[in-house]
């Protein structure tokens, strides 16, 4: 698209879209060249607090305004943006602030009953590079803390500096500078820091835009969290590249969802499959013929529920993808893909990335691959191979059309009597069975096999004999689940996934 930063894209769409609808936050709402201008302000204010190109700065919000103005802002600026997940405790967000060397942090001051930065001043920790916080009252009036900012008195700042330091500041961002560090999920250990490159983020956004057919005529329904690249690579700055409007929210409530794409005539939803599950089960859903394009993943997607969304929901298109934060986007289905592809696979190779199989894992080599890993060669050099491979630590394969389907994690595998099993493979033969709303599968001790399948389910009308038969009849016997856990909802991380190790440690 010839915009290979992100402080060029955001001008760009100023531009190219003018003052059609670029973001809608309850009774806010911008055009893009108002965006560009409240960008530019952020932009300014930090400047002002002396940030300078290269530093890092943290944002912990939910999907507001708020989230979306200092994000780019801090871009805008020449800084690297560092999301942090809102869910994270003191601890674990001070242990990124820490690696990261943040020198800016803007933080709700309020949300979900949690006042964020005093989670972290309570660790006690000694934050050294951390010059200033900005606290954003989300919720209300809310007490001041020392130190510290509210966003009003953070943007009053811009007065200090001239619009045209920012822009100076726009132009010498080059498309191969850090534009971001996003951590993993951590859902097998200590998360990392996933280093990515403007040229990459635009790339890869550009990609999802167009597999989607994303134009300045949709209006996109925000709900995967902007900490994660969902949301904010495949959110975000897709609405920059297409003209399509952004209406964030900043907590996934059935009702609320539906009221908002009633209202504002959403056409883009995408989400976890929970999320359309949900929807789904919601009796009165109103006015949803707006609807357009679903976009899902990170879990098993049963055919049966991407018919349900075209019909029910009257989704036009309905299509699976596979990423990760090392990668972002890898595969996407086409509109066009039949439930059955779309429900199986995770689509074709997109964003220039070559896909192989080799020993059953994921392997992907392209120009958007990470640049490495925050301060750690050793991982990197693990994760990449000599040849400019990424291994994924997914496990896969490849059909004659090139789509991809994931059956499984490397870490997830088990071997109940000398055979491997897969629990994506157990899970998508589960979501089959009718009354079945979700199930993860992992493999605990046995003394005479070795390891056999535990089930999770979530479900109604149904008892675990169900489950076993329903699955002697589909599956080999090894990997028939020898035990079925009926429970109200499975443990899950921002992107949809099943924290697994959260339910391998209950059955230690």
């Amino acid at each position: 698209m010839g915009q290979t930063t992100i402080p060029a894209v955001v001008r760009d769409a100023a531009v190219k879209f003018g003052d059609s609808e670029a973001l809608v936050d309850g009774s806010l709402r911008l055009g893009f060249r108002a965006l560009l201008e409240h960008v530019r302000t952020v932009a300014r204010a930090f400047v002002a607090c002396g940030i300078r190109p290269g530093d890092r700065v943290a944002v912990i919000l939910p999907n507001t305004s708020h989230w979306v103005l200092a994000a780019l802002g801090a871009l805008y600026a020449g800084a690297t943006l560092i999301p942090v997940n809102t869910r994270f405790t003191g601890t674990e967000t001070v242990d990124l602030l820490v690696r990261g060397r943040v020198r800016a942090l803007v933080v709700a001051a309020d949300f979900l009953g949690t006042d964020r930065y005093a989670a972290i001043r309570a660790t006690g920790t000694d934050l050294p590079d951390l010059g200033t916080v900005v606290r954003v009252a989300l919720d209300g009036p809310h007490t001041e803390a020392e130190g510290t900012l509210g966003w009003e008195q953070f943007l009053a700042l811009a007065e200090r500096v001239a619009p045209g330091e920012a822009d100076a500041r726009a132009d010498a961002v080059a498309p191969d500078d850090v534009s971001d560090i996003l951590f993993t999920s951590g859902t097998t250990g200590r998360s990392k820091g996933v280093l990515s490159a403007h040229r990459q983020v635009v790339d890869v956004a550009a990609a999802w835009a167009e597999c989607g057919r994303v134009s300045e005529s949709d209006r996109y329904l925000v709900i995967n969290p902007f900490f994660h690249s969902f949301g904010y690579k495949a959110g975000i700055v897709v609405g920059l590249l297409t003209g399509a409007t952004l209406v964030p929210q900043a907590v996934f409530d059935v009702r609320g969802t539906l009221d908002l794409i009633e209202r504002e005539r959403i056409s883009v939803l995408p989400g976890a499959p929970t999320v359309f599950q949900s929807l789904l089960a919601e009796p009165d859903r109103g006015d949803t013929s707006s609807l357009r394009l679903a976009v899902t993943g990170a879990a098993t997607v049963p055919a049966s529920l991407v018919r349900r969304m075209r019909a029910e929901l009257g989704f036009e298109t309905v299509l699976t993808a596979y990423g990760l934060t090392e990668a972002v986007v890898v595969t996407m289905c086409r509109p066009g893909d039949d439930a059955e592809v779309v429900a199986s696979t995770s689509g074709r190779a997109t964003a220039g990335f070559d896909v192989a199989i080799r020993d059953g894992e994921i392997l992907l080599r392209g120009p958007n691959v990470m640049l490495g890993y925050l301060d750690d060669p050793e991982a990197t050099a693990r994760a990449i191979d000599a040849d400019g491979r990424l291994r994924t630590g997914d496990v896969g394969v490849l059909d004659d059309a090139g789509n991809l389907t994931i059956t499984g994690r490397l870490k997830d595998m088990y071997i109940c009597g000398g055979f491997n099993v897969y629990p994506a493979e157990v899970e998508h033969a589960l979501t089959e069975l009718d009354g079945v709303r979700d199930a993860a599968v992992v493999g605990v001790p046995d003394e005479r096999m070795g390891e056999v399948g535990k089930a999770f389910v979530v479900a109604s009308g149904l008892a675990a004999e169900d489950v076993i038969t329903f699955c002697r009849a589909r599956l080999a016997n090894y990997k028939v689940p020898r035990f079925v856990e009926f429970v109200g909802e499975l443990p899950r991380n921002a992107s949809g996934k099943v924290l697994k190790r959260l339910l391998t440690e209950e059955n230690a």
